[in-house]
């Protein structure tokens, strides 16, 4: 199969995070193994999702891994002009949710497989597919842990996320983080009597945004990054029952987009201090019941850039590359590189028509992620 025959196919698999991506993963092991190329299917603990890995060529050490993710986000409330799940070729591109971010990749690795197979290569090329990214890499831990035991150590992971095809050797991490305040109901006439939940979220909210303003007066502008600081936000609030009722419920989640480096516990510990040194003690005063809960929702590592790093040579010899980028969204390649891999991200596509309607991926961009593989192919001759 073709390319963009694959890509048809990928795209036509509804692997929304909410879903199952099960029929893909069986597409591709059964692709495989129609090659000679046995897969290993790693299904989650509801055996309801699943990764997969494979491996080309010997067994051995120095290999290359191309990873990528099998899920995409939601099409629901996005005005497509098509079938977001039928591939429509149009003015030199490939309209279809996923084409960008980031099926065409793990298609086009696929579509090599069989000149994979006629080389002789010295070492082999990895296979490494993963569920869940889009809703915080749950799947990736569990695949770089099979990894990690099972197969010899790659020398490098190339992570097809869309970046033009550009070598980025360092993105963001991301952490998230849900605060519940429970506080105590009464007349608003006597607000003296009551604790205020969504007065107290308030404060703790405004908390944040002092947090986050110290981390843009800190900015160190020649980092590389866009903004060149860690960002702090609050994405969502629901509280309170009546505005004649001082409320008993206010929660509220937000994020940290951390520099690597700068470590978001820090920000979460600091947090929870304020909330049980200064206003826990307060509300229990007047109400023994009230407090406040913050719990950890999700981790992302950062991908932090490593001077000589196997992975960005690699790439960047193969893309003809003579510079590197840094991207302030998040991809897997911080969790294989947490994991001791070295980890690079360099994938056809944009970031720019990522999650969005109309998705799209032009056959430039596809002829040239098929020219890298077929040159990372030769090199591992």
């Amino acid at each position: 199969m073709t390319p963009i025959e694959l890509i048809e196919k990928l795209v036509a698999f509804d692997t929304v995070s909410a879903n199952s991506n099960l029929e893909l993963i069986d597409f591709v092991r059964d692709y495989l193994a129609e090659q000679g190329v046995e897969a290993r299917v790693l299904l989650n603990d509801e055996k309801t999702k699943a990764n997969l890995l494979a491996t080309i060529g010997p067994s051995i050490a120095g290999g290359v891994a191309l990873s990528g993710h099998t899920d995409v986000v939601p099409v629901v409330g996005q005005p497509w002009d098509t079938d977001p799940f039928t591939v429509v070729k149009r003015e030199g591109k490939l309209f279809g949710r996923g084409t960008a971010d980031m099926k065409s990749y793990i298609a086009i690795a696929l579509a090599l497989v069989p000149e994979m197979l006629a080389q002789p290569l010295k070492h082999p090329i990895h296979l490494a597919l993963s569920y869940d990214e889009e809703i915080g890499c749950r799947g990736a831990p569990h695949l770089i842990a099979a990894m990690v035991e099972g197969l010899p150590r790659p020398r490098a992971v190339i992570v097809g996320e869309p970046t033009d095809m550009r070598v980025v050797n360092a993105h963001k991490g991301a952490s998230t983080y849900s605060t519940e305040v429970t506080g105590h109901e009464v007349h608003s006439s006597q607000p003296h009597r009551g604790v205020s939940a969504v007065m107290t979220g308030a404060r703790l909210i405004s908390f944040l945004d002092d947090i986050a303003a110290e981390k843009r007066a800190t900015a160190d502008p020649t980092c590389g990054f866009d903004p060149p600081y860690s960002t702090i936000h609050v994405g969502t609030v629901q509280g309170g029952t009546a505005f004649n009722i001082v409320s008993r419920h206010c929660e509220f989640e937000w994020e940290m987009r951390n520099i690597p480096g700068d470590d978001p516990d820090a920000v979460f510990q600091r947090f929870k201090r304020l909330c049980t040194d200064e206003i826990e003690p307060a509300m229990h005063v007047i109400a023994p019941e009230t407090g406040i809960a913050s719990r950890s929702i999700a981790g992302v590592s950062g991908l932090a850039a490593v001077e000589n790093s196997e992975a960005e040579a690699l790439a960047k010899t193969l893309s003809g590359a003579n510079r590197s980028y840094t991207v302030a969204y998040l991809t897997e390649a911080g969790l294989f590189q947490r994991a001791g891999m070295a980890a690079i991200v360099c994938g056809p596509g944009s970031i720019d028509q990522a999650h969005q309607p109309n998705e799209w991926i032009s056959l430039e961009q596809i002829e040239a992620c098929t020219g890298f593989m077929h040159k990372l192919i030769e090199s591992l001759r």
